[in-house]
């Protein structure tokens, strides 16, 4: 449940925050007063693209938190999937937006836009203003009826995409593999040059490395021999240098040791100096004399690098992907020698993965049929419920003559609104008011099973009035009863039904404006549905009117407060 949304700085708002409760929240207000930008700050929290100048005039930054409270294990299970902390069920989403920047958190820890919409969509099922337009692409009916059997479905679209992916990759190989004899043969030679080109290199994991520093070593073999023969020279045998030194000083020790026990320890010291440094002189000795060959030894390193590096420029940029690229190339020459055996073992395979795909893909047509059905049926009642008088509705279902991703259904629904009219689809007999109530009865079967608990409704009421929009008030309290509903309407119909009424206001100073929100009390209920239902003039007749309509709205209701 969304328990308080607080919004600072964004569009004309300035500093908003709203606490929502259970059941049936409903917010009006004025025409152009704001009340859309409050669902577009929650899209907004949850990921939604928007514009560069949505932040308030003046402002360097905007602020959007939502904060939520839930029970549902899956929930719980994605926040503990991205190491997020959660205490007293209370999941805290926020997004600050700066110039050029946005920051987004879950209870405090940052994250990415994505884990945002992952975990919002457990949480909450927003419906805008055009989103019943979605009806008339066919394409989401079928999405409609796998989210109502999704329990039986289970994890067979998973399955069905992965069999599709091979198949796709089968097929494309088996599409492209055809070719004539001298093209095989030239393809064959082409393979054998390459594969010969880099096993006679007879590379070795990491020489390049070990070359590089090599390279380095001779390339600068001059400058290393010249700085060796100044430190031979400081630490040699020759008069005062350091080995010569070191000699007499232990030897003039030695002599006057006799004479103090604790001069021996000091001998036992300048001994060992003597005779590190003497181990350093001959290590030096032998270094220096390693290097006298460095022309050839450069001259071969440099031969070995450039034949290296010319093959990394044709096959890979290192060598464990030279010597990768080398086995395809074995493969696909062991393929062309073997040219017609593998034609047939790859046509196999690709029969076989069509059989897979052929079988998964009917099985989940199976479910979505039988399903449908029962959809279909509860769709139907709950368009009666929604002043549909004499309808029929249905799902005509067609197999594709290719597969996809999601099988070789091509469905869609169909409806007739008159006695005697054909049925036919959505896009060929629906109003935008009719497309509207058939969304909210399709929500209204599905949060039946629909874990989500809170549902937002941006002004579903678009194209009704007078019996209908009573029965579409009746149907938000209805599905009131096991979510949350948050439902912004400019009809004194559907605003009666609230559990918790908001009013939008819009305000200026003459300078500046802003959008405010606040929850009304039983008075300011009946004043605010006399505007709706009065316009300009507000009459007692009006008012009463509007006490009327509440108290009808709130004895109606099936469930408790």
């Amino acid at each position: 449940m969304l328990i308080s949304l607080h919004v600072k700085n964004f569009a004309i708002i300035n500093d908003v925050e709203i606490n929502f409760k259970n059941h049936l929240n409903i917010m009006t207000g004025e025409t152009g007063a704001g009340k859309s930008i409050i669902i577009d700050a929650i899209n907004c929290a949850l990921g939604a693209k928007v514009s560069a100048d949505i932040l308030r005039t003046g402002a360097d930054y905007a602020l959007i938190e939502l904060v939520f409270e839930s029970k549902d294990p899956a929930v719980h299970e994605i926040m503990m999937m991205h190491d997020i902390p959660i205490e007293d069920n209370l999941i805290i989403i926020s997004r600050k937006i700066m110039q050029g920047k946005n920051i987004y958190k879950i209870n405090g820890e940052n994250v990415t836009r994505n884990v945002i919409s992952s975990v919002a969509g457990l949480l909450i099922d927003i419906h805008g203003q055009y989103e019943h337009q979605s009806l008339l692409n066919k394409a989401n009916h079928l999405e409609i009826v796998d989210r109502f059997a999704k329990d039986e479905i289970g994890t067979l679209k998973q399955e069905l995409e992965s069999c599709y992916k091979s198949y796709i990759k089968l097929k494309h190989e088996y599409d492209n593999a055809g070719m004539d004899n001298e093209k095989r043969l030239r393809e064959i030679s082409f393979l054998e040059y390459e594969i010969n080109e880099i096993k006679s290199a007879a590379l070795v994991p990491g020489e390049d490395e070990e070359l590089a520093v090599l390279y380095k070593k001779y390339a600068n073999a001059q400058a290393i021999s010249e700085g060796l023969k100044a430190v031979y020279g400081l630490t040699g045998y020759n008069m005062n240098e350091a080995g010569d030194l070191v000699g007499r000083a232990v030897r003039q020790l030695a002599k006057i040791a006799e004479y103090d026990e604790k001069l021996g320890d000091l001998l036992s010291q300048l001994t060992d100096v003597e005779e590190l440094l003497n181990d350093f002189n001959r290590d030096l000795s032998a270094y220096m004399a390693d290097m006298d060959n460095f022309e050839e030894e450069l001259t071969e390193t440099t031969k070995r690098l450039d034949l290296i590096n010319h093959l990394k420029q044709k096959y890979g940029a290192t060598i464990e992907q030279i010597k990768n690229y080398c086995e395809e190339c074995e493969m696909k020459l062991q393929k062309y020698k073997d040219y017609d055996e593998y034609m047939e073992n790859l046509k196999k395979s690709l029969i076989e993965e069509e059989r897979k795909l052929n079988e998964l893909s009917s099985k989940l047509s199976d479910i979505r049929k039988r399903k449908a059905k029962e959809l279909t049926s509860k769709i139907k009642e709950a368009l009666i419920d929604l002043n549909f008088l004499d309808v029929k509705f249905d799902m005509v279902f067609e197999k594709s003559n290719t597969y996809s991703a999601n099988g070789y259904d091509d469905a869609e629904f169909i409806i007739s609104t008159n006695p005697g009219e054909e049925m036919r689809s959505l896009s060929k007999i629906a109003s935008g008011g009719e497309l509207s109530r058939i969304m909210l009865g399709i929500k209204s079967v599905l949060a039946d099973r629909d874990e989500i608990e809170t549902l937002i409704f941006d002004e579903i009421d678009t194209g009704i009035s007078g019996r209908t929009a009573q029965k579409v008030s009746e149907k938000l309290s209805e599905i009131a009863n096991h979510h949350q509903i948050i439902c912004i309407t400019h009809l004194a119909q559907i605003a009666a039904m609230a559990d918790t009424h908001f009013v939008i206001e819009k305000k200026t100073d003459g300078k500046t404006t802003e959008t405010i929100i606040r929850e009304l009390n039983d008075d300011e209920i009946v004043d605010e549905l006399a505007r709706i239902l009065g316009g300009a003039v507000i009459t007692d007749r009006v008012i009463e009117n509007a006490r009327e309509m509440k108290e009808l709205a709130t004895s109606s209701k099936k469930y408790k407060q």
